[in-house]
């Protein structure tokens, strides 16, 4: 209905350009809002205020005119103007029902594929394969995920790339290590990766014969040593497995078949210099081959060099980068590449993807985007940290929250088994931790309060999960009693227009979150539908509604909430429970 009053509106502008009333040379882009207040309409638009200048004219005498120019149609019931010149539409309660029917027949719930899908190379999760995987690693996997099933739905081929750092420095510390130990030795230190890190580092950093063994043996490892590369791989696949086993956990849509590790393009980065070398940009600088682009300056307006090969002939990320995009562009056939990397690799971003359109790595209209995130901070406002003041393993995390989920059952009057209830808190205790993320705003920093998160109050996971058991429920009562999917929506009262306008905004929400890659715009739109149809059952008997045709009209609209709620958590990752 947006996208159809849009067009309206800007048909509207073109008759006024041909009438004279605005300059034919005039760039209008149309804004449509949600008013508040739901007595202004259901879209409010300041078109006329934007316009007045240009047009020489007064914005409401403005608007009367843009209203004149709407042509006919059947969407829209009613327009009036507001304020200083605020142009208001009501829309018509059949287009309404349409759109509900067309959500209800769904498994979609009627939403438009993309007019011109694309193929999506989306970059999240992305570890440091060295040691277990940390709340650090939170916010791209579960923001990366909820973009990436967003993007499915709506139509487009998504291919999920786990870019996992495996061919550092560091490797050599750990694989001295591995050396050092007997195979069963080696097997039970892997079993927790933090604690073999912190065994090597210190074995480096005490040994300078274990650190000048260290040394060797990545230059080994990374001229592709059957001995090293042995060894390597084994804890290559024990840290996969660590990072699979918490991808499982979290619900995250990320396999080992999604991983294409920093050692992959490792025969490609000799390539990647040369092609540098041919396009004119590389310069040497004390020894380092490097780039400087004019695009990027320090803060004495020096230029920012992006450096691709270090002194003794080693490569850095920037050249792995650079060997990504080319292979997700010409092997992956990457439309659109998205990256969701911690806000604080934004310049490190700018940099490549300017050098990579100039020097052709990236060719035609393909689109590069970098969706920095803000970081999980604890109470005491720092990054958050675990009890000792170490960095939480994601792994605990997870613990942490199925305990205090099942705690917060227990105390609940409920029918559930012990067995049930340890199932639920499962769900609700992982669902409670992303669900508090996923709902801020990407880009900001956020409190990580268990408190908060494991409620049921608020716009948190367990109120909107007990919300959908409840819309749930009121099919269970519905028993065997016959139910007609095909009946006449009758919206008569205001709650019913209110949750059946919520509920058509569906669409327009999932479209927003993929533009701008921004999961809470979701969460908040599912917040308020739950709001919506409490506000619905409190006021409309549906079950005890001696009306069959109002009693059928209102179980649609429950019918049509438990799917939306549903399909809404997916797209979170998020599974829906039957009973809490």
């Amino acid at each position: 209905m947006k996208e159809q009053l849009e067009q309206l509106i800007t048909d509207a502008v073109g008759q006024l350009k041909a009438d004279g009333i605005l300059p034919t040379d005039q760039t209008v882009k149309i804004q449509l809002d949600r008013p508040r207040d739901k007595s202004h309409g259901d879209f409010a638009s300041n078109l006329a205020l934007m316009l007045a200048k240009p047009a020489k004219m007064n914005p409401r005498q403005l608007a009367e005119k843009v209203i004149e120019a709407i042509p006919a149609n059947t969407l829209i019931a009613k327009t009036d103007i507001a304020g200083p010149g605020f142009i208001n539409f009501t829309i018509a309660q059949d287009q309404l029902k349409g759109q509900l029917t067309t959500m209800l027949s769904s498994a979609d719930l009627g939403i438009q594929p993309a007019e011109k899908p694309m193929t999506i190379v989306i970059d999240y999760s992305s570890p440091n394969l060295a040691k277990e995987m940390h709340v650090g690693h939170l916010r791209s996997a579960i923001i990366g995920d909820a973009v990436s099933r967003t993007a499915e739905m709506l139509g487009h081929k998504v291919i999920r790339q786990n870019h996992v750092g495996d061919w550092g420095t560091q490797f050599g510390m750990l694989l001295a290590h591995m050396e050092e130990l007997d195979s069963e030795a080696a097997n039970y230190e892997l079993s927790n990766l933090e604690t073999f890190y912190k065994a090597a580092k210190k074995r480096f950093d005490e040994s300078e014969d274990f650190a000048e063994r260290a040394r060797e043996l990545v230059v080994k490892l990374q001229s592709g040593d059957d001995y090293c590369l042995k060894l390597w791989n084994q804890f290559i696949d024990v840290s996969l497995a660590h990072c699979q086993e918490v991808y499982d956990r979290l619900g995250v849509k990320l396999t080992r078949d999604d991983v294409m590790a920093e050692s992959a393009y490792n025969d490609r980065l000799p390539g990647v210099i040369e092609h540098l070398k041919e396009q004119g940009l590389l310069v040497e600088d004390q020894g380092a081959q490097c780039v400087f682009l004019d695009e990027f300056k320090g803060k004495e307006g020096e230029p920012l060099p992006i450096i691709v090969q270090k002194k003794g002939g080693g490569y850095l990320y920037a050249t792995t980068d650079l060997a990504a995009i080319q292979y997700r562009q010409k092997e992956l056939g990457g439309d659109y590449l998205m990256y969701f990397v911690d806000a604080r690799q934004s310049l490190h971003f700018e940099q490549i993807f300017t050098l990579a359109r100039k020097a052709k790595f990236i060719e035609g209209d393909i689109k590069t985007q970098h969706y920095g995130f803000g970081t999980v901070m604890g109470k005491d406002g720092r990054p958050y940290k675990s009890r000792d003041g170490g960095v939480t393993k994601l792994a605990d995390l997870l613990d942490e929250a199925e305990r205090r989920a099942l705690e917060l059952l227990q105390q609940k009057n409920s029918d559930l088994t012990a067995e049930q209830q340890e199932a639920v808190a499962k769900v609700v205790g992982i669902s409670s931790v992303k669900y508090a993320d996923l709902s801020k705003n990407r880009t900001s920093d956020y409190i990580f309060d268990w408190d908060l998160m494991l409620t049921f109050e608020g716009n948190t996971a367990p109120y909107l999960l007990y919300a959908f058991t409840r819309v749930n429920s009121i099919f269970d009562k519905l028993g065997e009693r016959s139910f007609d999917m095909d009946a006449d929506w009758l919206l008569e009262d205001e709650r019913e227009l209110a949750l059946a306008n919520q509920l058509v905004r569906f669409e327009e929400v999932v479209n927003r979150v993929f533009d701008k890659a921004m999961p809470h715009f979701l969460c908040g739109y599912l917040f308020e539908l739950a709001g919506y149809f409490s506000s619905f059952y409190e006021a409309c008997p549906i079950l005890n509604q001696e009306d069959e045709a109002v009693r059928n009209s209102r179980l649609k609209l429950a019918r049509l909430t438990a799917n939306t709620l549903e399909k809404g958590l997916s797209l979170l990752g998020i599974p829906t429970l039957e009973k809490m």
